[in-house]
């Protein structure tokens, strides 16, 4: 692992810029808001605000540390000469945004020679901020967090998410038509930093979804992780694109094995 002070540094940094993202979103959303563009499909929506986020974010941690990558949903991409590389989700849950629903959060993580080792999930909208360090635990507001001890993947409270595209989406409800009769129950929130925090406070029992891209899962994960989930794909893949799965440790197997059954969980 890198250095752990180098990695307190980082975790610090990324708190207070998440901070001020938060606040400008928050004082944002105070007026109207309406999706300015769109991205993979006309319901991927982009706001003014998510840009504004991004700038504010890549700005404040180029003035801390000038030779740090950093790549954002929403374009910023350097590649930066120190090791370290930021992964930035400006608004996590902008649709949830757009509509005034709760559940978005700024997500900041760092990572160092490509592994994550810090990571924010900031809700100020919920009150919340989620933090992680890597083999240093994680915590909601400074309170440490562990993951739920279900057993039972029957008892199992499974949240998931939907993809942009009608194909995916179309794959996506099939996939979930297997699980849906194996499970306590199904929640979708609509934003996946969140939907990992929420395994790691136990509030959830696990979530999978096909399509997160890096700054979907990097900070969220990480702090899923420290709280004692398992992470990861089917076959014994890493948690990637095709698919990301985090669970409390019992279930884990048990719905990997069940999502394996369909062979469009991880494919469209």
């Amino acid at each position: 692992m890198a250095d752990r002070p180098v990695a307190e540094e980082l975790l610090a940094l990324a708190l207070d810029v998440a901070a001020e993202a938060g606040d400008l979103l928050v004082r944002g959303r105070a007026g109207d808001v309406a999706a300015e563009s769109t991205k993979s499909s006309p319901t991927d929506v982009v706001t003014a605000l998510d840009r504004a986020s991004e700038e504010l974010v890549a700005r404040r941690l180029r003035e801390a540390r000038p030779d740090d990558g950093i790549l954002g949903e929403e374009g910023a991409d350097a590649a930066g000469t120190s090791g370290v590389r930021w992964i930035v989700d400006p608004i996590d849950g902008t649709v949830n945004f757009l509509y005034n629903l709760p559940n978005w959060a700024v997500s900041i993580a760092a990572e160092i020679d490509g592994e994550v080792v810090a990571g924010v999930v900031h809700a100020p909208a919920l009150g919340r901020t989620y933090t992680a360090l890597r083999a240093g635990g994680a915590a909601l507001d400074g309170r440490p967090l562990r993951v739920s001890a279900v057993d039972s993947l029957t008892m199992a409270l499974v949240a998931t998410g939907f993809g942009y595209t009608v194909e995916r989406r179309t794959a996506q409800v099939a996939v979930l038509t297997r699980v849906v009769p194996r499970v306590r129950d199904i929640r979708r929130m609509g934003a996946a930093s969140l939907d990992l925090c929420a395994v790691a406070a136990g509030t959830l029992d696990a979530y999978y979804e096909r399509g997160l891209k890096p700054w979907d899962h990097a900070a969220g994960g990480l702090v899923a992780t420290e709280a004692g989930a398992v992470v990861g794909g089917l076959d014994g893949a890493p948690g990637g694109e095709d698919l990301y799965v985090a669970a409390s440790p019992a279930i884990f197997g048990p719905l990997v094995d069940l999502l394996a059954q369909d062979p469009r969980a991880d494919r469209d």
